[in-house]
């Protein structure tokens, strides 16, 4: 376990900052996200520190997200909501505010339950050229 004492994540395993627990074993802890977006919204955190999805080995994010779904069906059966959103927020720009990965399991209760996305779709503007190129470059990268 990987600890940042800089970390309000990392105080929160450490038992330094108290939270709600809803699961942990030797690689994650998950608790309510004291904002509680909609009721059950819950934090899945991994133990070994790293600060978002691109400092994260493929190790570290197996037993994370696998996690994941019996957070997600513990949450389903405590309060059968409609749905559940899973969001993850890399760096500053697309809303991470706390720098240690995280996952956030947000139960859905309706339309108006207090949170939403926007999708605003640019199919029109790539052609079938344009995403193979995309693809394309994506792909090198893999490789």
């Amino acid at each position: 376990m990987t600890v940042h004492n800089d970390c309000i994540f990392c105080k929160i395993i450490a038992g330094d900052i108290p939270s709600a627990k809803v699961y942990e074993d030797d690689h994650v802890y998950a608790f309510l996200d004291i904002s509680q977006i909609t009721k059950g919204h819950t934090l899945i955190i991994s133990k070994t520190h790293s600060k978002d999805i691109y400092e994260t080995d493929d190790e570290t994010a197996a037993k994370l997200f696998s996690r994941v779904p019996k957070i997600a069906r513990a949450l389903k059966e405590s309060f059968q909501p409609n749905g559940i959103n899973i969001l993850n927020n890399n760096e500053a720009p697309a809303g991470q505010s706390v720098f240690h990965l995280h996952l956030h399991i947000i139960p859905r209760y309706g339309k108006e339950d207090g949170f939403g996305t926007k999708w605003i779709t640019h199919e029109k503007e790539y052609s079938s050229n344009d995403l193979a190129e995309i693809a394309g470059s994506i792909n090198k990268q893999i490789r």
